[in-house]
């Protein structure tokens, strides 16, 4: 080493000479002030912030910008998402909860599947494992529900983390499309949450679920849905059945102008769906075609029921039915 002093006493020096970063930080001066990414945290802060529960940071922001990005996603996705089965004139979509009803809905004749759980709530997120082994099994597309919960659809912060979370996953096993919707507290469209969530949906397609049917005002509602990009929306036209709300839906197909597919569902079965098609002229329609089966259990507790008394029993079990299925394509076919 030189004359000046051995490595070890210049690098002790120099740590000596050096201001401490943490001065820094704690006075707000200098870059690692500024950022607080450095240094002790200032006093009265949360050291911890990632472990807290911190408030969504504003959407509004972002809209515009992630509009104008959805816009050329939206291309892609409508373009690849033209069903082979509407060279018949028609498509019929059938909500499954299971594996066995998603290959009852294809050998019937359905052009696709909405898979879901939860039925007796409206339809809920399902299973990964569902989709993943579905998708083994059929080769008609499969559009997967989005909803964390039953009841309204005003969602939470939490919530929405869910959302997005089981948008990754459903498009990581395979989900050909989804379906989701969000309101606002006084019944329009929450639009700053679509734009967010459509943009991790994206280059899927995407069905507005019938939260439409809660909205304050279905025509200010479907021109918001066309405008944010949503491929279709599922409407049973705001009243208890698609029978009862036909007057809605058919008003609804004549403002949609073929812009965005309005899909009639909520009721239909073999006894209305002639009516249904030629009183709206829908093109696409939704049902469940469901039939009861009884359990191939023998031995049955009968005094211990596994959810609410107005649930179904354990020993019986509703199932896509192949035969119903086949008698709507045949209808819908005759009327299309």
């Amino acid at each position: 080493m030189d004359a000046e002093g051995t490595l070890p006493e210049i690098l002790l020096l120099r740590l000596r000479l050096r201001k401490p970063r943490y001065e820094e930080t704690r006075s707000g001066k200098g870059e690692a002030g500024r950022r607080g990414s450095v240094g002790v945290a200032s006093p009265g802060t949360d050291p911890h912030p990632h472990l807290t529960s911190q408030p969504r940071p504003p959407r509004v922001e972002t809209v515009k910008m992630k509009r104008r990005a959805l816009s050329k996603d939206r291309k892609r996705s409508r373009a690849t998402s033209v069903p082979q089965e509407m060279s018949s004139g028609f498509l019929m979509e059938v909500c499954v909860d299971s594996v066995e009803s998603a290959i009852n809905a294809e050998r019937g004749g359905a052009g696709r599947i909405e898979l879901c759980s939860g039925l007796l709530e409206g339809g809920t997120t399902p299973s990964m494992g569902v989709l993943q082994v579905i998708k083994q099994c059929v080769q008609i597309p499969v559009f997967v529900m989005i909803r964390p919960r039953g009841g309204d659809f005003l969602y939470s912060d939490r919530e929405i983390e869910v959302m997005k979370a089981d948008i990754h996953l459903a498009k990581l096993y395979g989900a050909d499309g989804l379906v989701l919707g969000a309101l606002t507290e006084d019944g329009h469209v929450d639009t700053e949450l679509c734009v967010e969530l459509l943009s991790s949906c994206r280059p899927l397609p995407v069905t507005f679920h019938r939260a439409f049917d809660m909205v304050q005002d279905p025509v200010v509602a479907l021109e918001t849905l066309l405008t944010l990009g949503f491929e279709r929306v599922l409407t049973s036209g705001c009243d208890s059945s698609a029978l009862e709300g036909l007057p809605m839906i058919k008003q609804l197909i004549e403002q949609a102008k073929g812009k965005i597919v309005v899909m009639p569902g909520g009721g239909i079965t073999e006894r209305n769906l002639q009516r249904i098609l030629e009183g709206s002229g829908a093109t696409e329609f939704h049902c469940s075609a469901r039939s009861a089966r009884d359990s191939g259990m023998k031995f049955r507790n009968t005094s211990v029921a596994m959810g609410a008394s107005l649930s179904s029993s354990e020993y019986c079990s509703k199932v896509t039915d192949v035969a119903k299925v086949r008698t709507l394509t045949a209808i819908a076919k005759s009327v299309l």
